[in-house]
């Protein structure tokens, strides 16, 4: 294949990977920009409780009469900006331990050690020891939490792919040379996990989703009257029968977000194929 014909390719791939990188892109500025959308406050009754959707509340009502929609709008920020700096701080810092340890197994052995320890901790249960025991609790709490069980699955993720990379020749070459530990780490060994890391980032930040909207729904995180997806899930699961989008819409709206998050980061990863040899 010549460097045309590739070229083509690539330009080719850029619409379908646009189309799969754009839902989440909608989704996430739709989750940050909501509250300036918003029709009415998110604390004044516009309608019956559990009221069905009409003019006023185009979603309908909630158990005190809120509008639905408004909520909607505004409770999405906080979940998206604490989904992402879990996502960021446990990708980064387990890049950080998987690449250190296969250039140092030492070091390797004893965070596997430290991370199979903690994946035993159940994931329910170690966010109600943080929360709880965390001057304060709230959103804070919650996303430290997350990492500290994020970064265990991470680390082992990673470290299983830096090791082939850290036995390649040109690493063990940078070895020999004697270059540094962080120069093998962020030179040698991280862009080559590129693909890795952003898969990774993906997914954390679907676990993320997941653990941030328990503790919400557990009411370990953000506080009523407060709009957050989670809240509303568990405020107004007594009236689903009366008006459903008071639990269904928020449902759907954490489902896809973080599935579209998802679909992107694979979308972004480079895609490992075969290696064409030109025709001379």
């Amino acid at each position: 294949m010549s460097i045309a014909a590739s070229t083509r390719a690539g330009a080719s791939a850029l619409p379908g990977t646009a189309l799969r990188v754009l839902p989440a892109v909608l989704l996430v500025a739709l989750a940050l920009c909501g509250p300036w959308l918003a029709p009415h406050a998110i604390d004044a009754p516009v309608a019956a409780p559990y009221a069905e959707p009409g003019a006023d509340a185009v979603l309908g009502g909630d158990q005190l009469g809120r509008d639905v929609l408004s909520r909607l709008l505004t409770g999405g920020r906080e979940l998206v900006v604490s989904s992402l700096l879990v996502a960021v701080l446990v990708t980064v810092v387990a890049a950080v331990l998987g690449a250190v340890g296969a250039v140092r197994p030492l070091v390797g052995r004893i965070v596997e050690r430290v991370a199979d320890l903690l994946m035993l901790l159940p994931a329910v249960l170690g966010i109600l020891l943080v929360t709880l025991s965390w001057p304060g609790g709230g959103r804070l709490a919650v996303i430290a939490a997350a990492v500290a069980l994020g970064v265990p699955y991470a680390v082992r993720l990673v470290a299983g792919a830096a090791a082939p990379v850290a036995a390649t020749g040109y690493v063990e070459a940078a070895v020999a040379g004697g270059e540094r530990l962080w120069h093998l780490v962020g030179r040698e060994i991280l862009p080559n996990l590129r693909a890795t890391l952003l898969a990774l980032f993906g997914l954390r930040f679907v676990a993320a989703v997941y653990l941030v909207a328990t503790a919400g729904f557990l009411q370990v995180g953000p506080q009523p009257p407060a709009a957050d997806w989670a809240l509303m899930i568990r405020e107004n699961s007594a009236g689903i029968l009366l008006n459903p989008w008071a639990v269904v819409a928020p449902s759907a709206a954490i489902g896809l977000l973080a599935l579209s998050v998802n679909l992107a980061a694979a979308a972004l990863a480079p895609q490992a194929g075969r290696k064409a040899v030109p025709v001379l």
